[in-house]
């Protein structure tokens, strides 16, 4: 038993469950990877900046050959060419950015500009290895222009300006394709640590639930059993049965606990199972009145929900007097609402509207399973009698 009197068993059965449950939804690693689903995104936005550089390269030179200049851009097959060169430099990089990642920034900053920076740097030589290599005429104007086959041309010759210009512009696709893929990582955590507080919040409520459902009053478990023992000496075979009855409870219970949800007759099948044993202690005093299991609604309610309730009919509806009496529990279905009612005679004394434990046990459960979708009130009624009444919705299959 922990320091409040509950029992822990419930809690050391699920909080393990629940551990595991958190555990696997975490799937965060500090060290990414580049997965399959990073090389598609690479690969696709590559695919678009071959095509659309292509497509700028061609149109820029169909409007200079209206003008009749000559060939200035290089044609598509080199750019292609190009592209095709840079692919693996880009996925290298890539998976080198995702290892460095942006922490901490004084060290890692500094490597990603030098990534980029080299990427950049290799673009122009891509390209004119590409026309070298498809033998364009480009690439014999452009050794003939700088008397060099050399690409040391690039670094020292005219051409400078011509490389700064390249790497200039695939440097920014260069930053472009870092941001999808480092975007594309964060979203994947972010979404990851949504699953990871949702696992978590769900065994959180798992645990919650399981240890509400589990609140069977120990003082009335041992009172059903200091009367038993009493009935063995003046009425064995009552005893005897009322054990049978008690075990039959007691593996309900269990049985209920394990789920969230129970049928409706199995709700009405304990509560009269519960209310025939209070009435061997109580024989001359307690009448009560629960509807035909097989004549009720073939519906879903929470497990133990009427356990509270009918726990605090018999404990206030004895207290304060000696008079006889009454429990009585009803169900309708109204549109799509089940309304349940507990209802007991009680003695005027104890007409007050105080919460107590058992009720907000009932209030949380029905906050953590339909939310503002139920109601439950616990008030005085006419007669000198106290209705407790659950409203909640109508579920006709197990969700």
């Amino acid at each position: 038993m922990s320091a409040s009197g509950r029992p822990l068993s419930v809690l050391a059965a699920v909080w393990p469950a629940a551990g595991r449950h958190a555990l696997s939804a975490a799937t965060v690693t500090s060290a990414p990877r580049l997965t399959a689903a990073y090389v598609t995104i690479l690969t696709m936005y590559w695919a678009y900046i071959t095509m659309s550089n292509v497509l700028y390269a061609n149109s820029m030179q169909a409007s200079l050959a209206v003008l009749g200049a000559t060939q200035v851009f290089a044609k598509w097959q080199s750019r292609v060419f190009q592209h095709l060169l840079l692919y693996p430099v880009l996925l290298t990089f890539g998976a080198l950015s995702l290892r460095i990642g942006w922490n901490p920034r004084w060290r890692a900053l500094p490597l990603q500009i030098i990534c980029g920076v080299v990427f950049a740097l290799l673009a122009t030589p891509a390209l004119v290895f590409g026309e070298a290599l498809l033998g364009e005429p480009l690439w014999e104007h452009w050794a003939n222009t700088y008397h060099t086959y050399s690409l040391s041309a690039l670094v020292t010759g005219p051409a400078m300006p011509l490389w700064i210009a390249g790497a200039t512009s695939f440097l920014l696709t260069y930053a472009f394709g870092l941001a999808l893929l480092h975007g594309f990582y964060f979203y994947r955590r972010y979404k990851d640590s949504q699953l990871h507080a949702a696992a978590l919040e769900s065994s959180l409520n798992s645990a919650q639930l399981a240890a509400l459902r589990m609140q069977l009053s120990p003082h009335t478990l041992f009172n059903l059993l200091h009367t038993m023992r009493g009935m063995i000496g003046w009425d064995p075979l009552a005893a005897q049965s009322m054990v049978v009855e008690l075990a039959d409870l007691l593996r309900r219970v269990l049985k209920a606990g394990e789920r969230d949800l129970s049928r409706l007759a199995d709700e009405l099948e304990y509560a009269r199972l519960y209310l025939a044993l209070q009435q061997r202690r109580f024989s001359d005093r307690l009448r009560v009145t629960v509807p035909d299991p097989a004549t009720v609604p073939s519906v879903w309610v929470p497990s133990l929900i009427l356990q509270v309730l009918l726990e605090n009919a018999v404990v206030h509806g004895l207290a304060g007097h000696d008079g006889e009496v009454w429990i009585r529990i009803t169900v309708e279905v109204v549109g799509e609402r089940l309304i349940i009612r507990v209802v007991n005679t009680i003695s005027p004394r104890y007409l007050r509207g105080e919460a107590g434990i058992g009720l907000r046990n009932v209030r949380e459960r029905l906050a953590l399973q339909f939310g503002e979708a139920a109601a439950f009130t616990a008030e005085p009624g006419p007669n000198s009698e106290w209705v407790a009444q659950l409203a909640i919705p109508v579920l006709r299959e197990r969700p």
